[in-house]
């Protein structure tokens, strides 16, 4: 039996991931900060453990790492997203690097070793298209997922000698607490279970980007190949339509 470990899986994408993963035959660890949605979660799936965890803290990701035993798919999914001008957002900004960046990297830096000792093992990096490129009212969440997206992509290379995958996930929108702050309207908006099929089948295929919905992916693509003068005319006015509502902003 495969053995799976999900970060913020109390919720969104993660918690749809849980379900996906289990209803293939994984044992899971699902590691969260909230107790009661996790430990619900777990009771409610076969072979499945939960762990309360800040992945910000480095110590208790290595230590529900230890106590899962051995991992043969990692999935940091746990993030934060803060909308708002860059100017405005220095504090946003940290935590969103804490959470979306420093917390894959202290969930890879616990199970990469032993993967690399067994020679294999899959670990997967839930970044987001907004990393593709900067995206105004979206300055530390494109950071902070353009960051995840350049490790992961360095980490791919070195990784493959022995034998271990690394996948990086950009989605697009998805309907989660994190989006429910957003007042624009999301095109493509997908739910979180679609979500979850299309990675499940996209880290067990071994694939090195999974990119989805594909008309989002294409034009943040083609956006990434704008010359920086074309990007500037266009976004400008469209940053300026994006509204946001930031009581709903949720982790």
């Amino acid at each position: 039996m495969q053995r799976a470990i999900i970060t913020g899986a109390s919720s969104g994408i993660g918690a749809a991931m849980a379900r996906e993963l289990s209803r293939r035959g994984y044992a899971l660890a699902l590691l969260a900060r909230r107790t009661d949605l996790i430990q619900q979660l777990a009771s409610e799936l076969p072979n499945t453990v939960a762990f309360p965890c800040d992945v910000t803290d480095k110590s208790a990701v290595a230590d529900a790492v230890a106590r899962a035993d051995d991992i043969d798919v990692a999935i940091a999914n746990a993030g934060v997203g803060v909308s708002g001008w860059a100017t405005k957002l220095i504090a946003e900004a940290e935590q969103m690097m804490r959470v979306n960046y420093f917390g894959m990297l202290y969930l890879f830096d616990a199970v990469i070793p032993k993967m690399m000792e067994r020679r294999s093992g899959r670990f997967a990096g839930i970044a987001s298209l907004a990393g593709l490129r900067g995206l105004p009212t979206a300055a530390g969440y494109s950071a902070s997922k353009a960051a995840m997206q350049a490790y992961l992509e360095a980490a791919r290379v070195e990784l493959k000698k022995f034998t271990v995958r690394v996948i990086t996930v950009n989605p697009g929108f998805i309907d989660t607490p994190m989006t429910e702050k957003n007042k624009f309207k999301m095109p493509f908006l997908m739910k979180p279970e679609e979500a979850a099929s299309v990675i499940a089948d996209g880290i067990e295929r071994g694939k090195r980007v999974v990119e989805f919905p594909r008309p989002i992916s294409m034009l943040m693509r083609t956006v990434r190949m704008l010359p920086d003068a074309i990007f500037d005319r266009v976004m400008i006015p469209a940053g300026a339509r994006r509204k946001i509502d930031p009581s709903k902003v949720k982790r």
